[in-house]
């Protein structure tokens, strides 16, 4: 997340980027990234998150296995360093989120599963943030169908022209 952040803020010192145009987006592990740089920096314009984790603490219990050590991997033990957990998890910090956000979730995906991203979603909506979920129903982690990508795709676009008609 910081590596994001200090390109960003490196390019617009410069005059190379106009940093009130600059969004964030990631899938996966690239969403929690996503909604860390939201949560815990003040850079992006706003942000889009695909099937991204927003609870580390929740996906540590509920992931499959094969995915399980990636976040001991990433963060540590979930049992030990519980502190380190909620501390960089997006959801507990959804208040600092500050821009407009929008998440695609697939409904089969088991690595994500789909209440991690409802339930930033709601976190954000009550706190009168600008955010939009899309979800589908023949989706698993990551998204396959060629329909479904270029649906969402087209929401994307929307979404990032949206926040930037509003900025004018």
């Amino acid at each position: 997340m910081q590596d994001a952040c200090a390109v960003v803020t490196h390019l617009a010192e410069r005059g190379l980027i106009d940093q009130q145009q600059a969004f964030i987006r990631g899938g996966s592990a690239g969403g929690y990234t996503t909604l860390c740089a939201l949560a815990f920096e003040d850079v992006f314009r706003a942000g889009a998150s695909l099937y991204g984790v927003s609870d580390p603490v929740a996906l540590a219990k509920a992931t499959h296995k094969f995915e399980g050590d990636y976040l001991d991997w990433l963060i540590g033990d979930p049992v030990k360093d519980i502190e380190r957990y909620e501390a960089r998890t997006p959801l507990l910090h959804a208040d600092r989120i500050s821009v407009p956000v929008i998440f695609f979730q697939g409904e089969l995906d088991a690595v994500v599963v789909p209440e991690q991203t409802r339930a930033m979603l709601k976190a954000l909506q009550d706190n009168g943030i600008k955010a939009e979920g899309h979800f589908y129903p023949d989706e698993h982690h990551g998204f396959r169908k060629a329909h479904n990508q270029a649906d969402a795709l087209e929401k994307e676009w929307r979404f990032y022209r949206d926040v930037l008609d509003q900025a004018v």
